[in-house]
């Protein structure tokens, strides 16, 4: 006989994969130049927390969640009554999501994806800035998905940091999953890519030690209407 969680795990999976398992151990995001960071898969996990409500009370229908994982906000927005949809790359996230009653589809976010530029909140939170290696191109990429009165909401890092890096997770154990592209943004970082972009800045803020950002596209012939930082 086979247990749900048997067919939604397998034995041979990356660090990621077996990050999705509830109560698995901690796992670190391993940058070539040797620092470890560890990653918040408690988080991903539970039910949202007071910083993720501080998310979840800024998206307006219909939201893509990129890089969903367990899909905890896309599932808690569907519970409210505000359609959302998960995308990830890895198919036991998307298999998690589905399980748990959420909707999520296997796709990269640069692969053709459905409701193009209809969507009116589009999500990039728990490091996914940092999905590519490419915040430029991935900003970019977001941007032709939403509507012209969508948003974007973004998580930052904490510290005034650009890394554009390549990775590896690894477990507790030193078991290391494939190289991938990978980037770091802080808020000033983010700021110069999203006037590149002609993006404005309208809301930033923190909470429980997190930070994020609310980001629009600029009409043609307007002033930039970024906010101050906090």
């Amino acid at each position: 006989m086979t247990t749900d969680e048997e067919e939604l795990y397998g034995a041979d999976e990356d660090p990621y994969a077996l990050a999705l398992r509830p109560g698995r151990g901690p796992v670190y995001l391993r940058l070539l130049d040797g620092r470890r960071i560890l990653m918040p898969v408690h988080r991903w996990h539970e039910q949202p927390t007071a910083a993720d409500e501080t998310v979840l009370e800024r998206c307006v229908g219909p939201v893509l969640d990129v890089g969903c994982g367990p899909g905890r906000l896309c599932r808690e927005l569907l519970g409210r009554g505000v359609f959302a949809l998960g995308v990830d790359i890895a198919p036991r996230a998307v298999a998690l999501t589905r399980a748990l009653g959420g909707l999520a589809l296997h796709r990269s976010v640069f692969d053709r994806l459905p409701a193009e530029r209809r969507w009116k909140t589009v999500l990039l939170i728990d490091g996914n800035i940092g999905i590519g290696g490419r915040p430029r191109d991935l900003l970019h990429r977001c941007c032709s998905l939403i509507a012209p009165e969508g948003r974007l909401v973004v998580e930052v890092d904490p510290h005034d940091v650009e890394d554009l890096c390549t990775a590896r997770l690894e477990n507790h154990q030193g078991q290391s999953g494939p190289p991938f592209p990978w980037a770091r943004l802080g808020r000033r970082a983010l700021r110069m890519v999203a006037e590149d972009l002609a993006l404005d800045i309208t809301d930033q803020w923190t909470s429980r030690h997190r930070c994020f950002a609310t980001l629009v596209q600029r009409r043609p012939g307007g002033d930039s209407a970024d906010v101050d930082p906090p």
